[in-house]
């Protein structure tokens, strides 16, 4: 993104109480950057070197409020990250429908939502970036992450055509996909129940264990935070960016280039399908 030297820039960071969101927040005020973070609760009290506003994704009029009171403090958004999201896992036959709707609220129509909110003043300054964080996992169908792969992979392939509609009016767009980061995500994603007698009982148990297991020896949030840093200081980002462990960003490589049939194999002997 191109820098004014004489503007400190101002950023809203959806998400930011903890993990990525909370991690991207306090490095960029370290930079320098107004950092304005969001939460679903008041954070009153708090001692982060940022401000919050109380913003739920899930809905609009929240989301337009918490808009317009930064827009009245400061005049203007420069960077906005999306950031917030839920896991969920199950299988899909058990998983209910509700609870899958509900994931694509919080990781797919929270972000667009957020982009509407922000649009008209980014295009009213001709100037804006947006980061879309989704993950590694939208680039694959996982076995009982199928949900959350589908919430992640719609955010990419949407922010693809929007990147291109909101060119012309100065406005950069751009995805940072992680891979397994440690943070509290599998503690509070959504868990479908392991059903006595189910189909799924011995191959869903498995692969949740591992699933969390992988979660707690993920990279740090840091290391995400300072890829978001990296990219806010392209003059031109690219359309999508990858972080994560080698295994991770190698399993990009060979579904891109692998026949379906034997990237489907590897994905089943990893999780003991």
């Amino acid at each position: 993104m191109m820098k004014d030297n004489q503007q400190t820039e101002i950023v809203l960071i959806t998400g930011a109480s903890s993990g990525i969101g909370q991690a991207t927040a306090r490095l960029l005020a370290q930079k320098g950057y107004k950092v304005y973070g969001t939460s679903r609760n008041a954070m009153n009290g708090h001692s982060e070197p940022f401000e919050f506003l109380v913003m739920d994704v899930k809905n609009v009029q929240s989301i337009q409020l918490a808009v317009d009171q930064l827009l009245e403090k400061e005049g203007r958004i420069d960077i906005l990250i999306n950031n917030a999201g839920v896991g969920i896992t199950g299988p899909v036959e058990e998983t209910p429908l509700d609870a899958m709707r509900d994931t694509f609220e919080t990781n797919f129509y929270g972000p667009l939502a957020v982009i509407q909110a922000v649009l008209p003043a980014m295009r009213q300054q001709q100037n804006g970036l947006i980061i879309n964080v989704t993950s590694i996992a939208g680039a694959m169908g996982l076995p009982f992450r199928a949900a959350y792969s589908a919430t992640k992979s719609a955010l990419d392939i949407i922010s693809e055509g929007l990147r291109m509609e909101i060119a012309q009016q100065g406005i950069q767009l751009c995805t940072l996909a992680p891979g397994d980061v440690a943070t509290n995500i599998a503690a509070s994603r959504y868990h479908a129940p392991l059903v006595k007698g189910s189909p799924y009982e011995m191959s869903y148990g498995a692969t949740l264990h591992q699933m969390n297991e992988g979660v707690n020896a993920g990279v740090a949030p840091a290391v995400i935070a300072q890829k978001i840093v990296d990219i806010i200081q392209q003059k031109a980002p690219k359309v999508h960016y990858y972080a994560g462990a080698f295994m991770e960003r190698l399993s990009l490589v060979l579904k891109r280039f692998l026949p379906d049939k034997m990237f489907e194999q590897l994905l089943k002997n990893h999780y003991k399908l």
